[in-house]
C-alpha cells in the first residue's frame, strides 16, 4: 500500500517528470519571455504544432504554466515568476555539475572577457549615464513584456539596416533570451565587424529578475 510519504514524493516528482524533457525546457525558456501562442512557440522550438500542444499540456497539468484564450487564439505564460527562477536555478546547476554543458557554453562564448569585468550595477550605472547602449536583440513583443533597465530595442533580424541608430563611439552591451540563445552573440559579431565596440552579456530577463535586480515592463 502507498503511504502519504511515498504519496508526497509523487507528488514532487511529477514536477521532476515535466522538466524531464529538453522541449519542454525550452518552452519555458521561451515562455520567460512573455506570454505567446502555441503557434508561435512551435515555430520558436521548432517543433511541430501537435508535439508543442502537447508539452504544453503536461506542463499544464503541473501547473507550471497557465492559458487564456483571445479570439481563436489560445495563450501561454508561466504560472509565475517562481517558474521562470526554478529554470534559471536548474539550468545554472547542471551548468556547474556537466562538464559537457560547460564545454558546449564555452563554444558559444568566444568573447568571454567581453564585460571587461564589469558586474550588472556597474552596467546599470553606465547604461543610464549614456556611457554603454544596452541592446535588447529579441522580437520586439518581448522587449515590450519586459526588458533591462535602460535598454533599447532592435531585434537582431533588422539590425543590418537600422545600424546608423546606434552611435559609434559608445560601448555596446548586448543580450537576448540568456546564455542558450544565440541572438546577441550574432549581433556582438556584426557589430563588431562594423567596427563598434560590441559585448556579449549572457542574462536575460530571467537570469537578470533570478539575481534580484530591476526590470522594466
Amino acid at each position: 500500500m502507498t503511504t502519504t510519504k511515498d504519496h508526497l514524493y509523487e507528488q514532487v516528482a511529477r514536477i521532476g517528470k515535466a522538466l524531464a524533457s529538453p522541449k519542454r525546457l525550452e518552452l519555458i525558456d521561451l515562455l520567460c519571455q512573455g506570454e505567446k501562442p502555441v503557434e508561435l512557440l512551435a515555430t520558436q522550438a521548432r517543433i511541430s504544432l501537435k508535439l508543442a500542444s502537447a508539452h504544453l499540456r503536461e506542463l499544464r497539468g503541473c501547473q507550471l504554466v497557465e492559458t487564456r484564450r483571445e479570439g481563436k487564439y489560445v495563450l501561454y505564460r508561466l504560472a509565475g515568476p517562481s517558474v521562470a527562477d526554478l529554470w534559471v536555478n536548474l539550468r545554472s546547476e547542471a551548468q556547474e555539475r556537466l562538464v559537457e554543458l560547460q564545454l558546449a557554453l564555452a563554444s558559444l562564448a568566444e568573447h568571454k572577457d567581453d564585460l571587461e569585468g564589469l558586474d550588472r550595477a556597474a552596467i546599470l550605472k553606465k547604461a543610464r549615464a549614456g556611457e554603454v547602449v544596452v541592446l535588447d536583440v529579441r522580437p520586439g513583443e518581448e522587449f515590450a513584456t519586459a526588458h533591462l533597465p535602460h535598454a533599447r530595442s532592435l531585434p537582431v533580424d533588422e539590425l543590418k539596416k537600422r545600424l546608423a541608430e546606434l552611435p559609434k563611439g559608445v560601448p555596446v552591451v548586448a543580450y537576448c533570451r540568456g546564455p542558450f540563445c544565440v541572438m546577441a552573440k550574432e549581433a556582438v559579431d556584426l557589430l563588431r565587424k562594423r567596427g563598434y565596440r560590441a559585448f556579449h552579456l549572457t542574462d536575460g530577463v530571467a537570469e537578470w529578475r533570478a539575481r534580484g535586480l530591476p526590470v522594466e515592463q
